[in-house]
């Protein structure tokens, strides 16, 4: 692959996706691609650039564009943020909700499934807690065919292992060959709705939690400060943001700040507050 052609796919890349490509990562563009270019024709990844040079072919940019996400994920992925929103968040949201009955829930990088369907399995545990409330789960993810994936609910003995307590798998979950399936009552709890993070989020409404952990780290510093400026802009005054572990919002901007006592939890900066000298 040329210069000019790794240049034009990192800018073309980062237009409709915010992903920011550095030169070390030239292998996994051409690790990524060059097998999409061979399913589609393409003799060559030249070829492939070409033909996006082009332009007028929509279903192939999107294939580029999804070809270069990251879809790694687990049930229960890192777990304490899931003990923390179980045994710290939402009891406060509970009773500060007790008049509507109602939860909105964001899983922003949804990728095929697990973090929703680990939020969906730890709420129903709740049972009594939670009878008579409505909790909306919204997942969006850009790649659509990881969003495939997750309407399905099918995950391969290997995806059901990696952080999913035997007793939820058999709880959840039935065997469909050599995979499993989750219940279709957990299913029909989620929306799952493409979306792309450099839209506008006002559309989505207003959320009382925010799951959008491990993608920041795939954005340059000034699309995560607009990502985070967005996001903070759709919680509500007492509602809150997951990040990643390796994630953080310092330097990114003032719409969210660090809780005080939960770690790796986020919420928005009171209006008119300032920031400590």
């Amino acid at each position: 692959m040329t210069d000019a052609d790794f240049d034009y796919l990192c800018t073309f890349i980062r237009a409709r996706s915010g992903l920011a490509l550095t030169p070390e990562k030239r292998y996994l563009l051409e690790s990524r691609l060059q097998p999409l270019g061979r399913t589609r024709g393409f003799e060559t990844l030249e070829a492939l650039v070409r033909a996006l040079r082009a332009g007028g072919d929509a279903d192939l940019e999107r294939a580029v564009v999804e070809a270069m996400t990251t879809n790694e994920t687990f049930f229960f992925r890192d777990k304490t943020p899931f003990d923390t929103l179980r045994n710290d968040v939402l009891p406060r949201l509970l009773e500060a909700r007790a008049s509507t009955r109602m939860l909105r829930i964001w899983c922003a990088a949804a990728s095929t499934g697990q973090e929703p369907y680990s939020l969906a399995m730890m709420l129903d545990q709740m049972g009594e807690r939670l009878a008579g409330w409505r909790i909306e789960i919204l997942a969006t993810d850009l790649s659509t065919q990881a969003l495939e994936r997750a309407r399905a609910g099918l995950y391969s003995q290997f995806e059901v292992q990696r952080g999913l307590p035997v007793q939820l798998l058999l709880r959840y979950f039935t065997q469909a060959g050599d995979q499993w399936q989750i219940a279709p009552e957990l299913r029909g709890r989620i929306t799952f709705r493409p979306f792309n993070l450099m839209r506008d989020f006002a559309p989505l409404g207003t959320f009382d939690v925010v799951f959008c952990r491990n993608v920041l780290l795939y954005f340059d510093m000034a699309m995560k400060a607009d990502i985070l400026a967005r996001i903070g802009r759709q919680i509500a005054p007492d509602g809150c943001l997951f990040l990643g572990a390796a994630e953080t919002v310092i330097g990114l901007g003032e719409e969210v700040e660090m809780h005080p006592t939960l770690r790796g939890v986020y919420v928005p900066r009171r209006r008119g507050a300032t920031r400590a000298a």
